[in-house]
């Protein structure tokens, strides 16, 4: 069985308004449902959540989404996209890495990492990736390992580490790419001093079809120094966080006899119990 894995985008009641924006910048993109607290959405092929949370938490380069372009006209067309209303990171340029890349924050406050790649070779067009800063750089390639032993159909793709005489310390992660439950996720180690961490502005959501597995991914995520949150949502030892749900959820939610005692049971829990919820 596949847990679903995909990342939840959290917005200060601008989830549908940024799906929009985000399907207009992409060609293969649709909004698949919504209601007044969700939005879930596609862009080529990788399914992403907006969430209407409110002004508590807020988007930060911690996370970002690495796109692929085939070509300069998809890159440039993205790039002025994504730009509108938005700032460069950094600069669409060339860069030793990559004869066309650039890093956006768009106006929603979510930032993009776009590079020119042959898309054969660099596998999904969309990728999460995470930028271990801080407290936590040098830890890349230890969360790498640490997501890949709790996940099954998991693999490191590959790592590229520091060399020695190189400007960081030897062994830490450059670029790292990873599969769990065969979604691919993007790994580095962020040098330098970063006004930003891991919140809970993104988070990643690991749908679940039993209790068994709700409990599985709960305990391994919060393990070694994890938090428990409310609502099904956790922290894990690097303060990635994580909503471990019942594939069912939004269904029991939307059903307008018990929809409104189910989310009375969700904002009452910590881990979800999927006995209760059916129950509600």
């Amino acid at each position: 069985m596949i847990n679903p894995i995909y990342p939840c985008l959290w917005f200060d009641g601008q989830a549908k308004e940024a799906a929009e924006f985000y399907g207009a910048a992409f060609n293969d993109s649709s909004i698949k449902s919504e209601n007044p607290m969700v939005v879930i959405f596609e862009l080529e092929g990788k399914k992403l959540m907006g969430l209407n949370g409110g002004p508590m938490f807020t988007i930060n380069p911690s996370i970002s989404m690495f796109v692929t372009c085939a070509s300069d006209d998809e890159i440039e067309l993205l790039w002025s996209t994504l730009s509108d209303g938005g700032s460069a990171l950094m600069a669409l340029d060339q860069y030793p890495w990559s004869e066309k890349y650039g890093w956006v924050k768009d106006r929603y406050g979510m930032t993009w990492q776009v590079m020119k790649g042959a898309p054969q070779v660099s596998g999904p067009k969309i990728v999460p990736a995470m930028l271990f800063t801080n407290d936590q750089y040098g830890k890349a390639e230890d969360a790498i390992r640490f997501y890949t032993s709790i996940f099954p159909n998991s693999n490191i793709l590959s790592l590229s580490r520091y060399e020695p005489g190189e400007s960081q310390p030897e062994g830490n992660l450059k670029f790292g790419r990873f599969e769990l439950n065969q979604e691919v996720f993007i790994a580095m180690d962020g040098p330098g001093s970063h006004e930003f961490a891991f919140n809970e502005a993104l988070s990643y959501v690991v749908e679940c079809e039993s209790q068994a597995d709700i409990d599985y991914y709960w305990n391994a995520l919060t393990a070694a120094g994890g938090q428990e949150s409310m609502c099904g949502w956790l922290k894990d030892k690097f303060g990635v966080s994580w909503q471990i749900v019942p594939a069912i959820l939004g269904k029991l939610m939307s059903d307008p006899d018990k929809g409104q005692r189910v989310m009375q049971v969700v904002l009452q829990s910590k881990k979800m119990d999927l006995d209760r919820l059916m129950n509600a």
